[in-house]
């Protein structure tokens, strides 16, 4: 590919072509398995070893201390931006 387009947007941002490539990869055959990285159970060992690197390189990436944990949750800023009076109200309150 000789020529890239840069996305300068908020959201998805244009990645470097060896981590286009490494996915393409992994996609089809994850970590040797024969299988799609979306196609192992969510229950498996493999998927549990994924989840906990994940996370412990989300956390070494913000730089949290070790006594707070990494969330991945679900709904991308938006829904994250909307849940933040939710958590902040008082039991009864409304938003």
């Amino acid at each position: 590919m000789t020529h890239r387009i840069h996305n300068f947007c908020a959201g998805p941002c244009t990645l470097p072509l060896t981590v286009l490539e490494e996915a393409r990869a992994e996609l089809t055959d994850f970590q040797g398995s024969g299988m799609s990285v979306l196609e192992i159970s969510h229950r498996s060992a493999r998927f549990e070893a994924l989840h906990n690197e994940t996370l412990a390189l989300a956390q070494r990436l913000i730089g949290a201390p070790d006594d707070f944990q990494a969330l991945l949750l679900p709904g991308g800023a938006h829904q994250q931006f909307d849940m933040i009076p939710l958590n902040l109200l008082a039991d009864g309150g409304s938003a």
